[in-house]
């Protein structure tokens, strides 16, 4: 049967301080009404009941995932006792699915995505989920790169394979080039960015993982066998605290001969930085902003107005921010050390409560 796993643990430090530890991202209302959450769920309906929707949260978050998603069942919330990257995430929930259905076959969406197009979004799952019951493989969806962006992985294309949409055997993963390489890769035409929407069927995706991170998969099938049982909190717990953390890209992702990429045809945005949300802003004056904002002399700048009025007056290539208690003013050539920043400040201890 068929699966969606929604991540929803990440804390958004990027976009740090509109997304906070207690309310991160993914929470978070910016472009339309309804929380990124809130629209990832509503967006793969047309092909996942709800009752075969899940979300990977950590415990601080659960009841935030409770409120938005009321409809979905609380044994559908799978809970992490620490975060620990996203193949230790996915792989929990691959554990968890497997113990339920030998066949399961996952979906698994980020809960920060901006996607327009919805219908053929839904085609492209259809076929990837066709690519991976046929070839036992790792489907992901690559979109055409339209900048050489640095804050993305890409996936350059091999061999055409059969459907209807656009489908390659995966020739190899490289995770967030330097910016020289980016332009490279662009020029080249062959590569796509890695969306981080992977299809996959629960047991192949486990053989991977015990190919290439032996030492995870030996955590998870002894909490596999524990599923269901009066221990199995305490011992996810036991088994997260000797996980050593990585990324499903790294990994698995970046190793597997098994991986597939179908090529996107619809809108896609990673909603994971300041300038991929400053894309949703209104043009003002050569400036992309928002709430109350008043610019002069100035270009190119990104403002998140709130309440009070913000003026730029001779200013070029800021991120000006106001989140009410915090007020960020950045290069936007530092959009990529957010997360350096919000480290320094956890260090001080009189601001550090500002997090």
């Amino acid at each position: 049967m068929l699966y969606a796993l929604i991540l929803a643990g990440g804390k958004g430090i990027r976009l740090y301080p509109l997304s906070r530890e207690k309310n991160p991202k993914q929470f978070l209302k910016v472009i339309n009404d309804k929380s990124f959450l809130r629209n990832t769920v509503d967006r793969i309906k047309p092909l996942i009941s709800k009752e075969n929707i899940y979300v990977v949260t950590n415990e601080e978050y659960l009841d935030k995932v409770y409120e938005e998603l009321p409809e979905i069942n609380k044994d559908n919330i799978f809970v992490e006792p620490a975060n620990k990257e996203t193949a230790t995430c996915i792989g929990l929930s691959a554990v968890k699915l497997l113990k339920k259905d030998k066949d399961a076959a996952m979906v698994v969406l980020p809960s920060d995505h901006y996607i327009e197009g919805e219908k053929i979004f839904i085609d492209t799952l259809v076929q990837a989920v066709e690519i991976a019951e046929r070839r036992r493989g790792l489907i992901t969806i690559g979109v055409t790169p339209t900048r050489p962006e640095t804050g993305y992985g890409y996936i350059e294309m091999g061999a055409r394979i059969s459907g209807d949409i656009a489908s390659y055997k995966v020739e190899r993963f490289t995770e967030k080039p330097n910016i020289e390489v980016a332009k490279d890769f662009l020029l080249k035409g062959t590569y796509l960015w890695n969306s981080g929407m992977f299809v996959w069927r629960a047991d192949v995706f486990l053989r991977e993982m015990e190919k290439y991170l032996p030492k995870m998969y030996k955590n998870l099938m002894t909490i596999y066998q524990h599923i269901g049982e009066e221990a199995e909190h305490e011992v996810i717990k036991e088994q997260y605290n000797l996980i050593d953390g990585i990324s499903v890209d790294f990994g698995i992702m970046q190793k597997t001969r098994k991986g597939y990429v179908i090529k996107c045809e619809f809108v896609w945005d990673d909603i994971g930085s300041f300038a991929a949300l400053g894309r949703f802003l209104g043009n003002y004056r050569g400036n992309n902003v928002s709430g109350n904002t008043f610019m002069e002399q100035s270009e190119n700048c990104y403002v998140f107005g709130d309440k009070r009025l913000i003026i730029g007056f001779g200013i070029k290539d800021l991120v000006i921010v106001d989140a009410g208690d915090v007020i960020l003013v950045m290069d936007k050539n530092k959009e990529q050390e957010v997360k350096h920043l919000v480290n320094e400040i956890r260090k001080e201890d009189t601001i550090k409560k500002f997090l």
